[in-house]
């Protein structure tokens, strides 16, 4: 598939991609992610292995874009909710030990 990255264009095939990312380390994931294989590679990461090119140079939505089309997954990376904040009742019990502290 002919796809355009960073205003270079890119003849990427699956089975490229996957001879690329073989042998890769996942770096940890703090954004977009795509799956290749059993692992979650952050977009980026694949888009510099894929293209050789600095993370600078493109963005994560064209390299979601092309991977996609190839057939992988990817995935934004969930929101943590926050905490649900304890009420004083709940906080005195949970200072003193008590078994009813949530």
């Amino acid at each position: 598939m002919r796809c355009v990255i960073a205003r270079f264009p890119f003849d990427l095939s699956k089975s490229g991609v996957l001879a690329s990312m073989k042998g890769v380390r996942p770096e940890p994931i703090k954004g977009d992610f795509v799956i290749i294989g059993r692992r979650h590679y952050p977009v980026m990461q694949v888009g510099e292995v894929i293209t050789r090119q600095d993370r600078r140079d493109f963005t994560a939505g064209e390299v979601t874009r092309a991977v996609t089309r190839l057939g992988f997954t990817c995935r934004a990376q969930p929101v943590a909710t926050p905490a649900r904040d304890r009420t004083p009742f709940e906080e005195a019990a949970a200072l003193l030990g008590s078994s009813s502290a949530v």
